[in-house]
């Protein structure tokens, strides 16, 4: 199928790509189990084969089949430094401001209570995750997917596509349906969310980057080094094992897409 901007695409390569992305992660996690690396740490050895083959081929793939000359600046990440800057500061305020409601809902019912125990490795863990996480994900569902389903499909159903197609990859489907339907409608939102923040930062990637990976992070350096949170606090609030999926996650969520609605 060729595009309107006469970039050589196919729907049966945009499945195979990054099926053969999560083949190098799998098979990276394999062989690592095979080579005794303990469990906690073969997903985070893994990504790293499957984060440089995508560094490797993204560039490779959008010459060759949407015949783009210059695909990091198409893939929203290169751009002029000071508005890189902004708008990754931009992306890490949102989480921040996310995160503030999701703790101060949880402490107005009496579920969080203040424990402060940071430590510099908690605070490199969070660093390191939230790069890593925010910038990988963030450079293969908004700057890649969403940019070829836009060639395929157009801008706007992609911008569904891609949330759906984000939900669905981070759930987990051995939930109880409630909390189930409550994750997937909250991963959908926040795909929504990140796809908008690139719209309202003239396509570059870097604000989506900072608000994904500033929750991510974040959220752990909550965890392991300010906040206790009771493990019986109601799962439609909290949602399972982080807010995403909660009424809190949700309203929070829902906030940042009314302040983009112009960019619908």
């Amino acid at each position: 199928m060729a595009s309107p901007t006469g970039a050589r695409l196919h729907w049966w390569g945009t499945v195979l790509y990054p099926a053969v992305l999560v083949a190098v992660f799998l098979g990276g996690q394999l062989l690592l189990k095979l080579a005794g690396v303990p469990r906690g740490l073969e997903a985070s050895l893994a990504a790293l084969p499957a984060v440089a083959a995508l560094l490797f081929s993204l560039p490779v793939r959008l010459r060759r089949s949407w015949g783009e000359l210059h695909p990091w600046r198409r893939l929203g990440v290169q751009g002029p430094w000071p508005k890189v800057l902004k708008t990754l500061l931009r992306g890490l305020l949102k989480a921040l401001l996310l995160l503030l409601l999701v703790a101060a809902g949880l402490a107005l019912a009496g579920q969080l209570s203040w424990q402060p125990r940071l430590t510099a490795p908690v605070v490199i863990n969070s660093l390191a995750l939230g790069l890593g996480v925010g910038f990988a994900e963030e450079l293969l569902f908004r700057g890649w997917l969403l940019g070829e389903l836009g060639l395929l499909i157009g801008p706007q159903r992609a911008l569904w596509l891609q949330a759906g197609l984000f939900s669905l990859v981070h759930t987990r489907f051995n939930l109880p349906p409630l909390l189930l339907a409550g994750l997937l409608v909250g991963l959908l939102l926040l795909g929504l969310a990140l796809g908008l923040q690139r719209r309202a930062d003239g396509q570059l990637l870097w604000g989506a980057i900072g608000l994904h990976g500033g929750l991510v992070g974040g959220w752990f350096l909550l965890l392991q080094g300010l906040v206790a949170i009771n493990p019986a606090a109601p799962p439609w609030l909290m949602g399972p094992d982080n807010p995403i999926g909660g009424a809190l996650g949700w309203l929070g969520l829902a906030l940042l897409l009314l302040v983009r609605r112009r960019w619908w």
